[in-house]
């Protein structure tokens, strides 16, 4: 970039070299780590290649593959697919908008389809908030050690209900679930274990 940049300094292409100073001013810094994002943007890649192994793929899963920040974003999620026809589970994982991992999974892994309609994890982590600062006395301490979208497995009342369920720890403290319904954004249940 820098050969570049002083060819085109040239008294000949002043037009080149103030283009090229927009570019390397507004092009973003290259430090290697990926921009925290949504649960929700690297789905359409996920679902992109789910097709490509297996037409009647349906998502059933989503969990966080890096730490989450305060915002309810990570550098990387993770997108678990089932295919009936194939009797198989197979799971992505996107960073940075690609797809850096991609495998079956050797258990049996079966859950009911999630719906296209559900909160991103950014909004999931706003609704779990409140709870996080009346469960712990200091929860600047605790930390989201996971954070997971799925139908049926923690909610007893309504199996079919999607919710996300964030897990804190704090030191001291047993471990603190939240589950928040992934349709209307409310907490809907808390427990700690």
């Amino acid at each position: 970039m820098r050969e570049q940049l002083r060819a085109a300094v040239r008294p000949s292409r002043p037009w080149l070299a103030a283009a090229l100073l927009v570019m390397a001013l507004a092009s973003p810094v290259a430090s290697g780590t990926p921009i925290p994002v949504g649960a929700r943007s690297g789905l359409d890649l996920a679902r992109s290649a789910s097709q490509s192994w297996a037409s009647d793929a349906t998502l059933i899963y989503i969990e966080n593959d890096d730490p989450v920040d305060a915002a309810g974003h990570s550098q990387r999620w993770g997108y678990l697919f089932y295919s009936p026809s194939r009797d198989q589970a197979r799971a992505y994982s996107v960073r940075d908008g690609r797809i850096v991992v991609a495998e079956n999974l050797a258990m049996r892994f079966t859950a009911p389809p999630l719906g296209a309609e559900w909160i991103d994890s950014d909004a999931a982590m706003n609704a779990a908030r409140p709870e996080v600062n009346r469960a712990f006395a200091h929860p600047i301490e605790s930390t989201l050690s996971a954070m997971v979208l799925l139908r049926g497995a923690f909610d007893d009342d309504d199996p079919d209900r999607a919710t996300w369920t964030l897990i804190y720890q704090a030191p001291g403290a047993p471990g603190l679930f939240v589950m928040v319904d992934a349709h209307d954004g409310r907490v809907r249940r808390t427990w700690r274990g």
